[in-house]
C-alpha cells in the first residue's frame, strides 16, 4: 500500500504531469492546447472549454497541434498517460497530462462545457 502511495506522489511530482491550479491558470490565460482523449460520447457529456477531442482509440500524435504547451486529459488519468507515452515516443517534450482527469477537474469546479 505504501509503495502505491509513494508511486502516486512520484507521478504527481513528475514534469510530465500538471497540477489543477497550473492547468486552470494556463486555461484561463489561453496558454495551452488541451487535448481530450476520451471517446466522443464521453466528451459530449462535458469537456473543458476549447479542448480538442482526439480519442485514444484513434489517437495519432501527428495530429496534435504544435502550438506551445499541450495538456492531455481523459476521465481519470489512465488514457491521458498512455497518450503521453505515445507523444513522448515521437520526441515531443511540450506535452503534459492531467492525472486527475475530468473527474478531478469537475470535483475542483473547473469550467465545463457541453
Amino acid at each position: 500500500m505504501l509503495s502505491r502511495i509513494f508511486g502516486r506522489l512520484r507521478e504527481t511530482a513528475s514534469a510530465s504531469t500538471i497540477a489543477h491550479e497550473e492547468l486552470l491558470k494556463l486555461h484561463l490565460e489561453k496558454g495551452c492546447t488541451i487535448v481530450d482523449v476520451r471517446e466522443p460520447d464521453e466528451y459530449a457529456r462535458g469537456y473543458i472549454p476549447g479542448a480538442i477531442n482526439q480519442p485514444l482509440s484513434r489517437f495519432d500524435p501527428a495530429y496534435v497541434p504544435h502550438a506551445g504547451r499541450t495538456v492531455l486529459i481523459c476521465q481519470a488519468g489512465g488514457r491521458s498517460a498512455a497518450a503521453l507515452k505515445r507523444m513522448s515516443a515521437t520526441g515531443r517534450q511540450d506535452v503534459q497530462h492531467y492525472p486527475a482527469g475530468m473527474a478531478g477537474w469537475r470535483a475542483a469546479r473547473g469550467p465545463v462545457e457541453t
